[in-house]
C-alpha cells in the first residue's frame, strides 16, 4: 500500500458571496484531485471568508450558515466525486451566537469529523463567537489507509494543550486552518507542537491578497530524526510562500509511524500526576492579563 499521503492546502483567496465561495472552494478541490491530493484544506471560515472584523457583528453575524446547509453537502458530495477527503470551514450557525467550525469528509463523502474552534480570540470580533467543547480524532480511510486525524483553528495553535489533548486522542495529523499573518514565531509554535507530540500538523492560511493575511500555508512531519544515524532535521516539508495557489505537501505515513515508536516525546514519559494546576480554574494569578474569558 502506498504510504506517502498527498495533503493539498488551499491557499486560495475569498469572494463576496457564498455562491461564489462555493463555486470557487469546488474548482480548487478539483484542482488539487488533479495533483493527486488525498485531503484538501481550506482556510478559517472559508463559507465567509473570515470578514469579520471589517464588518458590523449583526452583519457577519447574519451570514452563518448550519453544518447540514446546501453549501457544507455540496462539498461532502464532491469528496466522493473525487474520491479525496476535505476539509471545508464555515461560520457556523449555532443556538446562541455562530461557532469558527470545520468540517472534515472522507473520500467516500462521509461526514467525519465536526470541530468547533475551541480558542476563540475573544480580545477581538470573535469574542461574538461560541466556542467549542473538546478536541476530536476521528480515523479517515484514505488512499494509504486509515489515518488518525484531528483539527485546530488559527489560535488554538497559541495553547499546547490542543495538540496535546489531540496526540493522547490518537492523531497522526492534524489540519489547522488558519487566518492570520504567519510569522516566525507562530510558524515556531506550529513546529514546536509537531516536535513535541510527533505528529504532523497541516496548516492552510488566505495567501496575502488577503487583509492580515501572508500566506505561509505550512506542513510539519514531526519527525526530527531520521533512522540512520545524524542530527536533527527540520520537520518543515512544505512552506508555500504568499500567493494565492494549492500547496501540496508528501507525508510519509511509514516515516512517522515507526518514529513515533522509538523516539521520546510525544506521551513517553510524561508525569501527568504533576500537571494538576494545568486544570485548577481557581488559580487567578499571577496573570500578565486577567480580563480573559473561561
Amino acid at each position: 500500500m502506498n504510504h506517502m499521503l498527498k495533503i493539498a492546502l488551499l491557499q486560495i483567496a475569498p469572494c463576496n458571496t457564498l455562491a461564489e465561495n462555493l463555486e470557487k472552494g469546488i474548482r480548487a478541490c478539483q484542482k488539487a484531485k488533479e495533483c493527486g491530493a488525498d485531503i484538501a484544506l481550506f482556510p478559517e471560515m472559508w463559507s465567509c471568508g473570515y470578514r469579520i472584523y471589517d464588518r458590523p457583528v449583526h452583519e457577519w453575524q447574519a451570514e452563518a450558515i448550519p453544518v447540514h446547509s446546501d453549501f457544507i453537502a455540496a462539498f461532502g458530495r464532491l469528496a466522493a466525486e473525487l474520491d479525496m477527503a476535505v476539509g471545508i470551514t464555515l461560520l457556523e450557525a449555532h443556538e446562541n451566537a455562530p461557532r469558527n467550525t470545520l468540517v472534515l469528509f472522507d473520500r467516500s463523502g462521509r461526514q467525519k469529523l465536526v470541530y468547533a474552534k475551541v480558542h476563540t480570540c475573544d480580545f477581538g470580533a470573535e469574542c461574538n463567537l461560541t466556542p467549542g467543547e473538546d478536541f476530536y480524532v476521528t480515523s479517515l480511510d484514505t488512499s494509504c489507509g486509515e489515518v488518525n486525524v484531528g483539527a485546530m483553528i488559527c489560535y488554538d495553535r497559541e495553547f499546547p494543550e490542543s495538540a496535546r489533548i489531540l496526540m493522547l486522542k490518537g492523531a497522526e495529523l492534524i489540519l489547522v486552518p488558519n487566518a492570520c499573518p504567519m510569522e516566525i514565531n507562530r510558524l515556531s509554535q506550529l513546529r514546536a507542537r509537531a516536535f513535541e507530540n510527533m505528529t504532523a500538523i497541516a496548516t492552510c492560511n488566505y495567501p496575502d491578497t488577503v487583509p492580515d493575511c501572508n500566506g505561509a500555508s505550512s506542513v510539519f512531519d514531526g519527525v526530527a530524526y531520521l533512522p540512520e544515524p545524524g542530527p536533527s532535521r527540520d520537520t518543515c516539508i512544505l512552506q508555500a510562500d504568499g500567493r494565492e495557489g494549492i500547496y501540496v505537501a508528501e507525508l510519509d505515513l511509514n516515516l512517522l509511524r515507526n518514529y513515533r515508536k522509538k523516539e521520546v516525546h510525544g506521551n513517553a514519559y510524561r508525569h501527568p500526576k504533576k500537571y494538576g494546576l494545568l486544570t485548577d480554574t481557581n488559580i487567578r494569578e499571577p496573570f500578565i492579563r486577567t480580563d480573559y474569558r473561561e
